[in-house]
């Protein structure tokens, strides 16, 4: 045991970071916990567009495995991968549903858009974007992404909904018990609420583990409520069981054949304008969804150096170039750093060996989807709203008695969530700081590359 925990020690440089294997398991859990939900998520959207919904279940699982340990051997850093929310979205609704394009033509882009990123990332380019941005900016970025991941959470929870009127609003419990959603709507959203008092109250006192224990309490409490007959399922306004479904015996825990999806892409169109089109936009938002949520991340487990950069972020880039190529030659669309890993590092994570066991349970997941799957959204939207608090507190980085640091950063930190788009935040960021600095005669805090970014910022709303 002590010749492995050496091993550990010298390999991940466990005592340097401050932390202990307990401590990364713990991490590397609640990372899992939180990110989980993509196990159902991203098969129900991409089955839209004819693919095998068991395939894809498998193929998400191997691509979030291999993409996460990929992380952890070439960067050390407690971020997991997995194919990106909104990616998945514009790979099946646009792409394919709405531009009337294969999966296989989209899977042929994602894997091109990877082959770049490699070949960007072997090059430093993308660590020169990410070195480029100013750090108020950065500080920024991590603000942003714990309001948009909390704003996930409460949509998720359904304790914030679509409202034609106002556009969002709080959910209304008068109109659930006059449509007779209270006992599943409802229901999930008080589960919620008292998952995130219980959180908060944890993580005031400092409670070990205090998002997974959140996590759980609520996911019990959940399935409590279903057993006494307070929570009743209603899949048609999407509230499922809280328990797993194994209605199939020991077959619902084989993983199901890849062939249907395995290396189906098809390059027929690489020479067209519009396979160009579609391939620069995966590429656009995979960068700086990336970029951004590295930067946000980071930011909150103070791992960025005194000049405001990212330490071996070479190899956190390369990890998530070389995933979403193996995601595409395994069917699934790109595969990112994925903004949740927040919750592991918020958990004490700061390792690779966090996300060693991130990506073990991925590995587990392939044979035990059924009792994955049955985590529901009330019960890991405590985890995002509170990581978003964490997150949030970034902003005392930002010196807001300088107006031309502290507009722009607020200008990226409502995009995002407003936006519903980390890549919008830092577009809008970027460009309203060149822009502001330029004006101002403060011209030598805006370096080339800053120049070229907003300029390619202003390009994409022009002409995409």
């Amino acid at each position: 045991m002590e010749k492995e925990q050496g091993t550990l020690e010298r390999f991940f440089h466990l005592k340097e970071n401050n932390t202990t294997v307990k401590t990364e398991f713990m991490a590397g859990l609640t990372t899992f916990m939180t990110m989980a939900y993509i196990l159902a998520v991203n098969p129900s959207i991409l089955s839209a567009t004819g693919m095998d919904k068991g395939a894809i279940l498998t193929a998400t699982a191997l691509a979030s495995l291999i993409g996460t340990l990929l992380m952890a051997l070439l960067a050390n850093y407690p971020f997991a991968l997995a194919p990106g929310m909104g990616l998945n979205a514009y790979f099946a609704y646009t792409v394919v549903l709405q531009m009337g394009y294969t999966w296989q033509m989209a899977l042929a882009a994602v894997m091109i858009e990877g082959i770049i990123f490699v070949i960007l990332s072997l090059t430093s380019i993308r660590e020169a974007l990410f070195n480029a941005i100013p750090f108020v900016l950065k500080k920024a970025v991590s603000v942003g992404i714990g309001l948009f991941i909390a704003f996930i959470g409460l949509l998720n929870a359904k304790i914030i909904i679509a409202n034609p009127a106002t556009k969002v609003a709080l959910f209304n419990f008068k109109h659930a018990l006059a449509t007779g959603t209270f006992t599943s709507e409802g229901i999930g959203v008080l589960l919620a609420a008292a998952g995130i008092i219980f959180t908060a109250v944890l993580m005031a006192k400092k409670v070990k583990g205090d998002i997974l224990w959140g996590i759980l309490f609520t996911w019990v409490l959940g399935m409590l409520c279903e057993t006494v007959g307070l929570y009743v399922p209603n899949p048609k306004v999407g509230m499922f069981s809280n328990f797993p479904n194994l209605s199939q015996g020991a077959a619902a825990f084989l993983p199901s054949s890849l062939s249907p999806i395995f290396m189906q892409m098809d390059f027929s169109k690489f020479f067209s304008f519009d396979f160009l089109v579609v391939m620069f936009a995966f590429l656009f938002v995979d960068m700086f969804d990336t970029l951004g949520t590295l930067i946000g991340v980071a930011t909150k487990a103070d791992m960025l150096d005194k000049d405001g950069h990212l330490p071996r972020i070479q190899g956190a880039l390369l990890s998530d170039a070389i995933a979403t190529c193996a995601g595409a030659a395994l069917g699934t669309s790109t595969t990112t750093t994925f903004v949740e890993s927040a919750a592991g590092v918020a958990a004490g994570g700061r390792t690779g060996l966090a996300s060693v066991f991130t990506a073990i349970f991925f590995a587990l997941s392939l044979f035990f989807a059924p009792i994955f799957l049955a985590i529901p959204a009330f019960a890991t939207a405590p985890a995002l709203v509170m990581v978003g608090f964490l997150m949030v507190t970034a902003i005392a980085g930002i010196d807001f008695t300088d107006l031309s640091e502290a507009i722009p950063a607020y200008i990226a930190i409502i995009a995002m969530p407003f936006c519903y788009s980390i890549s919008e935040g830092i577009c809008f960021g970027v460009m309203s700081y060149v822009v502001i600095n330029f004006i101002m005669g403060k011209r030598e805090k805006i370096s080339t590359l800053m120049y070229i970014l907003a300029i390619m910022f202003a390009c994409k709303y022009i002409f995409l």
